[in-house]
């Protein structure tokens, strides 16, 4: 009974904000802003769901700017979902090197695979066979079914509860999954059902463009006559937001290990975990080893046996839930590298066909640096 009454409750509160809006007129100043409006990007030239699949992932947490070099080069080296499927990981991760978030790159290929096996290479268009792929959460989902099968799912990502939050003047915060779920339910009831494809990118533009975090360009806005947070002058406050945690700070020494013929160890992350599987230089985290005891760590640690050089650089690396602050030593190799699953002995030539995370490639770059300033 209480959970019935929780979904009227919520039904009538949606109906309640709803009815601050001319939701006909919503729609159509809306996608009219959209035709004349949007941007030429690659994802939208070709909206087949494969396309449009690789597009939204690329998307999640990264800019559009970085994303369309990255789409292209994807889409030109895996053009197909049988492409993706058949290609070696290391090969994918090398494409995405960059990019960061590289689960994102893992479970895309692990979804693709069961595409290509299960569905003959279709991609689904049923909302609860596509919700079981790997990686495929609300927003992915309803953004393949909307865009490129025109279906009318609701895609929500943070440009969409930014709009609605100020449209509708919503001050729930959106980095709860109750209030993600308040605005899938506000999506289903906006949304074009003639095309709901044009209306959910409509959205997410008038997000990127328009209704930006912060000054939001609301003068130029569309739908500024539907807006309540704009009436109210609430459109700074909105949406409203939980503070993310503080972010936690980890300090490495990165070791340049080098043999006699330019040959430098690189060592390979675990399979799973913050950047699984990518490549890197080995790491000493130095509040777990005292300085003097450094090169015993690495030997006990690496197999490495390993005298200490001077201090090449140092660099910060910031991810979403830490940070990163490394010192770059150069290191002799005294002894031959063992046979070895995790590491490898690569010569320098060779270290870009390797797939590093951003701050080792920063390291890995410095080297070629180095050499032409010689």
């Amino acid at each position: 009974m209480m959970f019935l009454l929780y979904h009227i409750g919520s039904d009538f509160m949606n109906d309640e904000k709803l009815q601050s809006i001319d939701i006909l007129t919503f729609r159509r100043d809306l996608l009219s802003w959209y035709k004349e409006n949007k941007r030429d990007l690659p994802w939208r030239q070709d909206q087949n769901p494969y396309r449009v699949w690789v597009s939204e992932v690329m998307l999640q947490q990264t800019k559009v700017d970085t994303v369309i070099p990255y789409f292209n080069r994807f889409m030109a080296k895996f053009p197909t979902v049988e492409a993706l499927a058949q290609a070696d990981e290391q090969e994918v991760l090398k494409e995405w090197e960059g990019l960061g978030y590289y689960s994102r790159a893992r479970n895309l290929q692990n979804a693709v695979k069961e595409v290509a096996t299960k569905y003959n290479g279709r991609v689904p268009d049923d909302a609860e066979e596509l919700g079981v792929l790997k990686g495929v959460g609300p927003y992915t989902k309803g953004a393949i079914l909307s865009i490129a099968y025109n279906q009318p799912e609701p895609a929500v990502d943070g440009n969409v509860m930014r709009v609605l939050s100020r449209v509708l003047k919503i001050e729930s915060d959106i980095t709860q999954q109750r209030t993600k779920k308040l605005f899938e339910a506000y999506v289903r009831k906006l949304i074009d059902p003639q095309d709901p494809s044009s209306f959910n990118q409509a959205v997410m533009e008038l997000g990127a463009l328009i209704c930006t975090p912060k000054s939001p360009a609301c003068l130029l806005c569309p739908v500024q006559a539907h807006c309540q947070a704009f009436v109210a002058g609430m459109e700074e406050q909105l949406p409203v937001k939980k503070k993310a945690k503080k972010q936690k700070n980890i300090a490495y020494v990165v070791l340049l290990a080098v043999d006699d013929q330019d040959n430098y160890v690189i060592e390979k992350r675990k399979e799973d975990g913050l950047l699984a599987n990518l490549w890197q230089f080995p790491m000493v985290p130095i509040k777990e080893v005292e300085w003097v005891h450094l090169e015993n760590w690495v030997y006990n640690e690496y197999g490495l046996e390993i005298t200490l050089g001077e201090k090449q650089s140092k660099l910060k690396h910031v991810f979403s839930h830490l940070i990163w602050h490394l010192e770059v030593y150069e290191a002799k190799l005294i002894k031959k590298l063992s046979k070895s699953n995790r590491l490898q002995l690569v010569n320098k030539q060779d270290l870009t066909n390797y797939p590093f995370p951003v701050p080792h490639q920063k390291i890995r770059n410095s080297l070629y640096e180095k050499e032409q300033n010689m």
